[in-house]
């Protein structure tokens, strides 16, 4: 089945569109999770005080660094009702919202998948109606060439993992725990915070076990077709019945 995936700008009355159209160098680049919108905001150039007192208005600061590359923000915000939103828009016409929407140099990026080119024909005379709109690409593609990542929202994967748990991941991610060597040891890392060693060791195993679960579901979707084995695994249900 051929599906279409097709990327387009748009002009709307939006905080982030407005401060990248004031500020050309920067680029703002946005994911909704399941409560909160997540914004990454990138400049090559170095920020003015007056946008830097506009970003700290945008939501909570995750990150914020500016050095010699530029600037680099990440913060966090409450998720705004989507009703009547563009997103919205998307799902009435069939099509499947590939994120993040990046704002830069005044205009709105997106990139959707559709099951019918009627449906973005559709989509596109809808939203040149109360909006700028250009069509920047449109092509036909198979499923197998369905990113991945839509596969596998971010929160999603992240779901029933604890507070506490993602700051042990985090921890020990930043640390360089799972690098080859490994930079650092549990004990260093339970050292670094308020809790025992075996506490935080039960922290960090109940986060990876819980990504590698929730992981699970996409890992079966993205190797369902393949044919490769290329660890050439015994079927050991098979050797039991064998065996009997």
């Amino acid at each position: 089945m051929s599906l279409y995936e097709a990327s387009f700008r748009v002009k709307h009355e939006c905080p982030y569109r407005e401060i990248s159209e004031q500020y050309p160098d920067l680029t703002i680049r946005e994911w909704y999770l399941s409560d909160c919108q997540v914004i990454e905001i990138t400049s090559s150039e170095s920020p003015a005080d007056e946008l830097l007192e506009e970003i700290d208005q945008l939501g909570t600061i995750l990150h914020r660094s500016i050095d010699e590359s530029g600037l680099h923000v990440v913060t966090q915000s409450c998720l705004c009702s989507l009703e009547g939103s563009i997103i919205e828009r998307f799902e009435e016409y069939n099509c499947l919202y590939q994120p993040p929407t990046i704002h830069r140099q005044g205009w709105e990026h997106y990139t959707i998948i559709a099951f019918d080119e009627s449906d973005i024909q559709a989509l596109h005379h809808d939203l040149e109606t109360d909006r700028d709109i250009e069509v920047l690409s449109k092509t036909a593609i198979t499923e197998q060439q369905i990113p991945h990542s839509m596969l596998a929202p971010v929160d999603q994967l992240f779901e029933d993992v604890t507070e506490r748990q993602m700051a042990a991941l985090r921890l020990a991610l930043e640390s360089g725990y799972y690098e080859q060597p490994r930079k650092t040891s549990l004990r260093d890392l339970a050292d670094r915070t308020a809790v025992a060693r075996s506490t935080y060791e039960e922290h960090l195993r109940k986060a990876e076990n819980k990504l590698l679960t929730n992981a699970g579901q996409f890992l079966r979707l993205v190797t369902a077709t393949s044919s490769v084995d290329p660890l050439q695994i015994k079927k050991t249900g098979q050797a039991d019945q064998a065996a009997d």
